[in-house]
This record gives C-alpha cells, structure tokens and sequence, in this order.
C-alpha cells in the first residue's frame, strides 16, 4: 500500500515511522510519503489561506495549493501501485461532516492500494475543492469523532494506524486481530498476566485452569457482559445484526 500526507506540518506524521508501522515500512509492506502543502503555493509568502467569502471568523484554506498537490501525487503512484486493476486512489479528507471511522471501515480501507490524506486546518478546505476531487479520487469525507481538533493531523495518525495495522504481516500475531475489540461486534474480554496475584487481586480462577474451552466461554461471556456495560450503543447494533443473521 502507498500512502500519501499532505499537510502544512508534515514534520507531524514522523510518529509513523514509530513501532510496527515503521517497521512495515522498513519491510516494504507499506510506503508512507510526506509532502509540504506550501510547496504548491507560489506567491511570496507561500500562503495557503485566505478570508471566507461573505465574511466570518478565521481563514480557509485555498483550493489550488490542494489541488495541485493532489494532482502531483497521483504522477507520483507508480506501478506496481497502479497496476492493480483500475482501482482509484482514495482521497480522505477529515472533516467533523464525514461518517465515522469504524473498524469495519478501516478493515475496507486496509485494501486499497492508495490511500491519500488531506488534513485540512483553519476553518477547513474550500468546498469547491471537495467538488473538484471526485474527478479524479474515490472521496471518503472521515471523522474519527464527533469534537473539533485545532487540525486534521491527529486525526489522519489516528486513521493510517487502524488502517495499516490490518495490512496482512504487518502484526507479528495475525490471531490478534481476531480477538480484539470491534472485530466482531463487541469489545474484548478483560486481560490478565503473571503473577497471579497481585496487590489482593487475583487473577479469575479459569484462566489458570488449563482447560481451553472453559477459558473460551469465559471469554466470550465477558465480551458480552462488558459491551453491555460499557457500550450499550455497541450491544444494541449488535444484538440487531444477530437477529437478522438467525432471520
């Protein structure tokens, strides 16, 4: 998977070349590109911001810087990355108006072989931006919550993780993806380690007893009792999915 970084801070994305994600770099699993938005800009300030049309707080971000730095990744995507088939490079804008990033999502999106980010700051990007993209993108508006960052940065650190992390190898154990929160539905079962006893806690009594298939109902059970507990929104969606798989 190639991915693209457009930013004003750049610099901000080097977390990336961190731990496992690094490493999947390293391994040729993944390519990550940085590239300076102001370097599309060619007046002398290098601006990339301006006033909003018909007046308001703060500053938008201009559409031609973007644009042709969109337009310069894409020469940049070369085979093999093109070569599979005709399938579009994404373009994924954060912004509090796209739908919410899920695990389900970032699985669909570990697919793809070109992933572009275009964080936005300031007020956002000018919409007409967002008009002008499909032409030449699959556009996933994203969010990753429903709260205001000063940037899209954060956000797209928090995306390139959830996505890349479901790249085939780039885990050391791929059984953990499977047993992880949200990869069915539910949240994961509570996890202990040695010693058994720690500070007057214990660790529960099944999990020492050897017996795998005992441990697996445990686990299951807890899945649910925490999902209901804690994410009754979680549970819900998915005692809906269950009935209709039993229909």
């Amino acid at each position: 998977m190639r991915i693209d970084l457009i930013s004003i801070f750049p610099e901000f994305f080097d977390v990336l070349d961190l731990s496992l994600i690094g490493k999947a770099q390293r391994e040729g699993l993944l390519s990550l590109h940085r590239h300076q938005l102001r370097d599309f800009s060619f007046d002398k300030h290098r601006s990339v911001d301006d006033t909003p049309t018909g007046g308001g707080a703060g500053m938008v971000m201009k559409p031609e810087p973007w644009a042709l730095a969109l337009e310069h990744v894409l020469t940049q995507r070369q085979a093999p990355e093109a070569s599979a088939a005709d399938q579009p490079s994404t373009l994924i804008i954060p912004t509090p108006a796209g739908e919410v990033l899920t695990q389900r999502t970032a699985q669909e999106l570990a697919q793809a072989q070109h992933l572009v980010f275009a964080p936005g700051r300031f007020e956002g990007i000018d919409q007409r931006l967002m008009d002008w993209a499909p032409e030449h993108f699959q556009v996933r508006p994203m969010s990753i919550g429903d709260y205001v960052l000063n940037g899209g940065e954060s956000a797209v650190v928090v995306m390139v993780e959830a996505i890349t992390r479901l790249i085939p190898g780039v885990l050391g154990n791929p059984e953990s993806l499977a047993e992880e929160s949200h990869a069915d539905g539910l949240l994961e079962y509570p996890v202990y380690t040695k010693p058994a006893r720690w500070r007057g806690l214990e660790v529960p009594e099944i999990l020492l007893s050897g017996d795998h298939a005992k441990i697996g109902a445990w686990r299951a059970q807890q899945q649910d009792i925490r999902t209901r507990k804690l994410r009754p929104d979680l549970w819900a969606k998915h005692v809906v999915a269950r009935e209709q798989n039993l229909a």
